[in-house]
């Protein structure tokens, strides 16, 4: 054995094994074995989880083309996010799920305690996916002429909701769900996504660098909708400091009775805390009839089936190109898909 120690010290490489086998092969005090991994280090070892979770899904969407669209403006590209890629099937599962988080770890949203809010829709069917996937339930408050189909999803997902006057829209859905969380505030989490931050900053933090980066940076314009909000504050604010130079229109409706549902007419609607009028270098208005009309060019020259609020986009992003001489880069966010829309009577007109 000496000169195997011997040997080691002086940094020669021996085969230790077959030496120990020589040296004592035969006694009756050693048996030499090899290292059998034990349970543990098997179970270390095992294959990871195949598959991804349905929160590491929200987010990253992609950045469309709009191919023929594009064709007549010559020096501007229009992109869109395709935010119906998300779990939910729309934009407000960024902003569901960092409220959601907040809320479970600070300990407001807990065993006994059900989420409450006001939604139109998307915000609604993301909390209650949410719900189902974490085991919390969701109490909504939605205005009873939302589309059929996003009360089937509600249902499906197995969210409560409370239906308000039709005439009285998100306005009315948000002051019963104030109601609500005022008679009980120990039953409920008042998610509140009108004024919780958490709503801006989902965008801030998510789909703004998303853009930057999936343009290189080469981004000029964005244009979006407004509903709470949040998607045009969250995303303007980071764009703004990535670059000061990216001008930023906000899009809302014409009128305060509109057929654009989830959109808000800031002068006449209850404004939502999270939002900031000064962030905007520009703010349009659409008309419902043009809306409806983009929608169904993006289905029958794109091929892409999207929500109302994506055809209100389209039709603020080409009002911004027409004016443009110099080339851009103008990247707007399509919330949805029509899955929600399709018993819409517009598509036969």
């Amino acid at each position: 054995m000496l000169p195997a120690i011997f040997a080691l010290l002086e940094g020669r490489t021996i085969d230790l094994e077959s030496t120990l086998s020589h040296k004592i092969r035969g006694s009756a005090n050693f048996r030499l074995t090899r290292l059998v991994p034990t349970r543990a280090t098997t179970a270390a070892k095992a294959a990871p989880a195949l598959g991804e979770s349905l929160l590491s899904r929200i987010g990253n969407t992609p950045l469309l083309r709009l191919e023929k669209i594009n064709t007549q403006f010559p020096s501007v590209e229009i992109l869109a996010k395709a935010e119906w890629h998300n779990p939910g099937g729309s934009v407000k599962d960024r902003a569901a799920s960092r409220i959601v988080g907040e809320a479970l770890r600070s300990g407001k949203l807990r065993e006994g305690v059900a989420l409450l809010d006001a939604t139109s829709g998307n915000t609604g069917i993301a909390y209650a996916m949410l719900g189902a996937a974490q085991k919390f339930s969701v109490v909504l408050c939605m205005p009873a002429n939302v589309s059929p189909e996003r009360k089937k999803i509600l249902r499906a997902y197995g969210a409560e909701v409370v239906f308000t006057a039709p005439d009285e829209g998100s306005d009315g859905a948000i002051r019963k769900a104030q109601q609500m969380a005022k008679a009980h505030p120990k039953k409920y989490f008042y998610a509140d996504q009108y004024s919780n931050d958490a709503t801006w900053q989902a965008h801030y933090y998510g789909t703004a660098e998303e853009i930057w980066r999936q343009t290189e940076g080469r981004v000029t314009h964005f244009v979006a909708t407004l509903g709470t909000s949040g998607t045009f504050v969250g995303t303007t604010r980071r764009l703004k400091e990535l670059n000061p130079k990216i001008t930023c229109v906000s899009l809302q409706p014409d009128s305060p009775f509109h057929g654009l549902e989830g959109l808000k007419h800031m002068a006449t609607a209850m404004v939502p805390r999270i939002y900031d009028a000064s962030l905007a270098d520009r703010n349009l208005d659409i008309s419902t009839e043009a809306a409806y009309e983009a929608v169904k060019r993006l289905a029958r020259e794109e091929g892409l089936l999207v929500g109302i609020s994506a055809g209100a986009a389209l039709v603020g992003c080409e009002m911004v190109a027409r004016e443009l001489r110099g080339p851009a880069v103008m990247v707007t966010v399509f919330p949805d898909s029509a899955d929600k829309y399709l018993s819409e009577r517009f598509w036969d007109e």
